[in-house]
């Protein structure tokens, strides 16, 4: 089972190609304000987390996920 900082690591660097405002990446940074991310984006980018981590990520948590920190959360959850 990977540790929270591979999780961490791994998840930034998935975010990377998604980043078109080259924004520094924290665990408080937030997907739509922060990224700018628009809905597809978010369909696009949750695609490649689940495939990356082989986990499935619900709407509702979605709904719930505004940070990279909490992302990095809910994917510890479910790999545990």
């Amino acid at each position: 089972m990977p540790d929270r900082q591979q999780i961490y690591a791994t998840t930034v660097q998935l975010i990377e190609p998604f980043n078109k405002k080259d924004a520094a990446i924290t665990e408080a940074t937030r997907f739509a304000q922060d990224l700018e991310w628009d809905s597809l984006t978010v369909l696009d980018f949750v695609a490649t987390v689940e495939d990356e981590f082989d986990v499935i990520i619900t709407m509702n948590m979605q709904a719930e996920i505004e940070t990279v920190g909490q992302l990095v959360d809910a994917l510890v959850r479910l790999k545990a």
